[in-house]
């Protein structure tokens, strides 16, 4: 955080949380995916139903702190590396080794990377603009594409040229060709304005303009989960993994 800012604990709070869960999620995948239990899978898919909840406090809450970052195009540029560095180990080196089906390709660090960046250079140009009507314009622009994965926007009211889902470039955007699968995908389009909501938001945070009792600590758990996000998000599939694999390893010799 930039000097001189009261620390808002409640966002470290909500941020952990948020991971808390995904890394729960995640962990019934694996108990699929590795241990082969059908109840993972089950129990995966019904948490899917709350997963846009999860997605939308952990994306609208880095939006909020980028705002009260040091350098937040510097710090894109460090976790979209970090997304980049996911893909590889995903995409590339787990197939080597056997391990498929968990690929990934613009997963969440890869979006938010993007999303620092972009929010980065152009925030000086749009402070010029109201944060009330920065935040309604990002929600209006956030629901105008949320459709983009199936072919339209405004939820199918306006279909779009096929042309756009003929190659998987365009997939950091939101378009794709059949087929195409990501274990973790988390387009530009329309997570981009979500961020940008949560940056709209963060020009109150900046001005301590918040309610004080977002200020109050009350989980030092849920906060150091929330401080260092980055390294849970890296290091919590690996060290599942690992836990599943022991299990599995186990499970054959007794």
């Amino acid at each position: 955080m930039k000097e001189g800012f009261k620390r808002i604990y409640f966002l470290d709070e909500l941020r952990g949380f948020a991971l808390l869960a995904m890394v729960v999620h995640h962990a019934l995948y694996d108990v699929g995916f590795v241990l082969g239990y059908g109840w993972g899978y089950a129990a995966f898919d019904f948490l899917c139903l709350f997963q846009p909840l999860f997605w939308g406090i952990f994306i609208i809450t880095s939006g909020i702190c980028s705002r009260l970052s040091r350098n937040t195009v510097k710090r894109g540029v460090i976790v979209l590396a970090c997304g980049l560095a996911v893909t590889l180990v995903t995409a590339v080196i787990m197939p080597l080794i056997g391990i498929t089906g968990a690929e990934i390709y613009f997963g969440i660090l890869s979006c938010l990377g993007c999303c620092m960046i972009i929010s980065g250079v152009l925030m000086k140009p749009l402070e010029k603009l109201n944060l009330l009507a920065g935040a309604a314009i990002s929600i209006l622009l956030f629901l105008l594409f949320y459709s983009v994965g199936s072919g339209s926007l405004l939820f199918g009211l306006i279909k779009l040229p096929q042309a756009l889902y003929s190659t998987n470039l365009l997939m950091p955007l939101g378009f794709y060709k059949e087929g195409f699968f990501s274990a973790d995908y988390f387009p530009l389009l329309p997570w981009l304005f979500m961020f940008m909501f949560g940056a709209f938001l963060g020009g109150y945070a900046k001005a301590g303009a918040f309610p004080q009792t977002l200020y109050k600590s009350r989980s030092k758990a849920l906060q150091a989960i929330g401080r260092n996000s980055l390294w849970v998000y890296l290091l919590h599939q690996p060290i599942l993994y690992a836990i599943m694999y022991m299990i599995s390893f186990i499970q054959l010799i007794f």
